[in-house]
């Protein structure tokens, strides 16, 4: 791997006015990740524009672009060439079988698709590229629920794959239209955790399924990991190494883990990845080692990069940016907490401040946070996700790590 780091490193260097300032201080010669720092996101992101982009090492002449979040006026864009995107889509392939997918599946893909969106292009190339065959059924999570369930019906798909939010809806509907569909042999989600309360209605609507994650990753870190088979815990992965090398760093030392059982945020290097290099790049999320010798491990929830609500991704920095806006920057205290109310997540704003006018103050902040990201508004307004709410608080309220007397920028208390 060292080799193959170094000269990406190199590379990265002489052709990214980013990576270059990034690695400013880094010594020629032979390279290993403990030699490089880790990216900081919002730096990351500031330089990754759609105009003036310093980021990318080249000017993307062939493959893909996907939006991973932020303004609708100024969106995260992830960029791949073609050889680029067919190799992660044939990487992440190679975890379907471990999943549970099987030769002659007739898999019905549900994920969505449009707008910039990756997942349905993802789940279509995967299937393409895995080494088992199967047949596809391109139905999309914008179909409407009687159209799912026909299409469902109709080419006796054995394999559905969704948004568990989506998963919800369409099984309550195929509770209630048609009361189960027993050729359902494997549900496959993706892109968010998968609930207690959410496995008991998708069990009425297909009861004799099996539910598996497909796979972990994200449109800007790529490839993350694969589901390791037979393990019935859908939250453990095996790490796509050596070509996508994953690290757990310690919180607050900022140095990386080698023993199971501790907690720390997870780390992506895309050795393959030169267009847009992703080189330490933290991908917002906590896990722990299960074996450091197999490279299996646990995912435990969003790190304090961005707050994943149902299947959107809402990143803290933004997010602060709208309480700014909506109390013309009086705010003496933030964070954000993520809950579970009657079996859906909501996004909850904690904060303090001195703003007068509260009506006004919600009013603002809700607009704002639907400017922000308008999928997080739709997503709502279908029910799929809990509407905002609202923790006006002291500033004496506002959680802190006892160890470090910081903030805690972001409370996970859906149940794990």
């Amino acid at each position: 791997m060292n080799d193959t780091l170094t000269e990406l490193v190199r590379f990265a260097r002489e052709n990214s006015p980013f990576y270059q300032k990034l690695y400013d201080r880094v010594p020629d010669g032979a390279i290993r990740l403990t030699d490089l720092p880790i990216i900081d996101q919002a730096e990351f992101w500031s330089a990754n524009t759609m105009h003036g982009n310093t980021a990318l090492t080249g000017r993307q002449t062939d493959g893909i672009i996907f939006k991973t979040g932020g303004t609708t006026s100024a969106p995260r864009l992830s960029v791949y060439t073609r050889p680029e995107w067919k190799r992660l889509a044939a990487t992440f392939a190679t975890g379907l079988s471990a999943a549970g997918v099987r030769h002659g599946d007739r898999v019905a893909n549900l994920l969505y698709a449009g707008e910039l969106y990756s997942s349905f292009i993802l789940m279509l190339n995967m299937l393409q590229e895995q080494q088992v065959d199967t047949v596809q059924l391109p139905i999309t999570g914008g179909a409407s629920p009687a159209f799912k369930l026909q299409a469902l019906q109709d080419f006796e798909a054995t394999v559905v794959t969704a948004f568990p939010t989506a998963l919800v809806q369409l099984a309550q509907y195929v509770r209630d239209n048609a009361g189960t569909l027993p050729q359902v042999r494997l549900v496959l989600f993706g892109g968010e955790a998968f609930y207690d309360d959410q496995r008991r209605v998708v069990g009425e609507a297909f009861p004799n399924a099996v539910v598996r994650s497909l796979g972990y990753g994200s449109v800007d870190g790529g490839v993350l990991g694969a589901p390791v088979e037979g393990c019935e815990d859908v939250r453990v992965f095996r790490a796509f190494e050596p070509t996508n090398v994953i690290e757990i760093i310690d919180v607050e030392t900022g140095t990386p883990i080698e023993k199971p059982g501790k907690v720390g945020r997870l780390v992506i290097t895309d050795l393959g990845r030169r267009l847009q290099p992703m080189i330490r790049y933290p991908v917002g999320d906590l896990g722990e080692w299960l074996s450091v010798e197999d490279r299996t491990f646990r995912l435990l929830g969003r790190a304090d990069e961005g707050a994943r609500v149902g299947p959107v991704t809402l990143h803290l920095d933004q997010l602060r940016g709208c309480v700014d806006t909506a109390t013309g920057s009086q705010v003496d205290g933030f964070q954000v907490v993520l809950r579970r109310v009657q079996s859906k997540d909501q996004l909850v704003l904690r904060f303090a401040s001195g703003a007068a006018d509260r009506d006004a103050v919600l009013k603002t902040l809700s607009a704002e946070v639907n400017e922000i990201s308008p999928r997080y508004a739709d997503h709502v307004a279908r029910g799929i996700i809990q509407p905002l709410a609202v923790e006006w608080v002291e500033a004496s309220e506002i959680v802190i790590n006892p160890r470090t007397s910081k903030v805690v920028r972001l409370i996970d208390e859906r149940p794990v």
